[in-house]
């Protein structure tokens, strides 16, 4: 095939590029086509609170209710509703596909009034439904239980103070309850996921009591039926944290069980586990016995991990592995990090193209030939094969995914100029 590239738009280049592309994942029995149209499919959840700094609408000054440490201070911040979903906008136009976007409960509008958090209610959230419905995307959700005088011990639902635990309790139903409002009016599932900071900084001598505390708090907001049609549950454990680094009440080994127990999603974080673990490995592990998972993105940078992700190893496997194992259309994969030491709108779409690209990656894997070849016991072939892959032209693929979805194959320029534009 001969191609006199000099002569051609750029647009020609890449669209000549795909077609040689094409054949040579064709000589490996790969569809490149297919490919392209089962990404489309993936619809990755944008964390709101990356658009400034999880401060929420909570006080109208913009200022943290405390309890969330700020990760730098790069111009731009949104400072209300109506410039954060500008900013989503521009975000969004920048990622191929389709996608939703997980709010936290401080992100309510409640027009200047003060509404405690076990009183929010659907119609707090109208202008994201209203934006959501205009803009095509579907809502998650998740209660916020920190940044409030009422998690300022380091326990809510674990709280040995039954009024405190009785608010947290009462705030993660009407959550649930917003979740499943949020599902029926854009007739897509809302993901409503339950994460508590309880824990201590220092070793306890009681390690049983809080999670008795907690397991007897996730029953009474359980027992409160939502329909699955409209609300998915999930649970959400941690390893440690900030005032938390001897002991999580929450823990990955009782949310999992849990969550089985109770035919509840676990939510597997990147972040939330030890460096030597794998969340891949755990991917077909957990999904033998549980229906869906949802899966938080984000890259530890030693014990941080609200750091925006990129092609690493860890999120290859990952993809990897939800693609081996045909486990992409049981996957709920959203982005959890915060991140205001680079433009807030280029952390959301970096990241977000990172997932897209390892996905895309583990798309183009001749599986027929790599099982084979595992099963056979060759595992120098299997090797070798697998490392002859990187070398593959995937990145021609992806540029024809961005023009086919009409966003940007570079994003940085788009990035300035929408900078700006919109100056804060």
């Amino acid at each position: 095939m001969s191609i006199n590239i000099h002569s051609m738009t750029s647009e020609e280049q890449m669209v000549a590029t795909y077609e040689l592309a094409k054949e040579r994942y064709a000589a490996l029995s790969v569809d490149t086509d297919k490919a392209l149209e089962t990404l489309e499919t993936v619809s990755i959840s944008l964390q709101c609170w990356q658009g400034d700094d999880v401060r929420g609408f909570e006080n109208a000054d913009g200022a943290l209710t405390g309890g969330i440490a700020v990760t730098g201070d790069y111009p731009g911040r949104a400072r209300n509703a109506a410039e954060l979903r500008e900013d989503l906008d521009a975000a969004y136009g920048m990622i191929p596909g389709k996608h939703r976007l997980s709010l936290h409960a401080i992100y309510a509008e409640t027009d200047g009034k003060k509404v405690e958090r076990n009183a929010l209610r659907p119609e707090h959230f109208a202008g994201w439904v209203a934006w959501a419905k205009e803009k095509g995307h579907a809502l998650d959700f998740n209660p916020t239980c920190f940044s409030h005088p009422l998690a300022a011990s380091g326990l809510t639902l674990a709280s040995p103070d039954p009024a405190v635990r009785q608010f947290w309790v009462e705030h993660c139903i009407t959550s649930r309850e917003i979740g499943e409002s949020f599902g029926k009016a854009l007739g897509a599932p809302c993901v409503t996921n339950l994460w508590v900071p309880d824990g201590m900084k220092d070793t306890p001598v009681n390690r049983a009591e809080p999670r008795e505390l907690l397991k007897e708090s996730l029953d009474r907001i359980y027992a409160q039926k939502t329909d699955r049609r409209y609300n998915l549950d999930a649970v959400e454990g941690k390893l440690f944290g900030i005032g938390s680094e001897s002991y999580v009440v929450g823990s990955h080994e009782f949310y999992l069980a849990y969550a089985i127990a109770n035919k509840i999603m676990p939510t597997l974080d990147m972040g939330h586990y030890h460096p030597t673990e794998s969340v891949a490995d755990k991917l077909t592990a957990v999904m033998l016995f549980t229906e869906n998972v949802l899966l938080h993105i984000s890259r530890g940078v030693r014990w941080d991990s609200d750091h925006v992700p990129i092609q690493n190893d860890d999120l290859q496997a990952v993809a990897q592995e939800l693609v081996r194992g045909n486990l992409l259309h049981r996957a709920f994969v959203g982005l959890d990090y915060f991140d205001a030491s680079i433009n807030r709108v280029a952390a959301w779409v970096i990241g977000a193209r990172a997932v897209q690209k390892s996905l895309l990656m583990a798309l183009l894997e001749p599986h027929g030939l790599l099982f084979a070849l595992e099963k056979a016991g060759d595992y120098t072939a299997r090797l070798a094969q697998t490392e002859a892959l990187k070398a593959m032209p995937w990145g021609a693929v992806w540029n024809m995914f961005c023009l086919q979805q009409n966003v940007p194959v570079r994003v940085l320029d788009t990035i300035r100029e929408y900078e700006r534009r919109v100056s804060r």
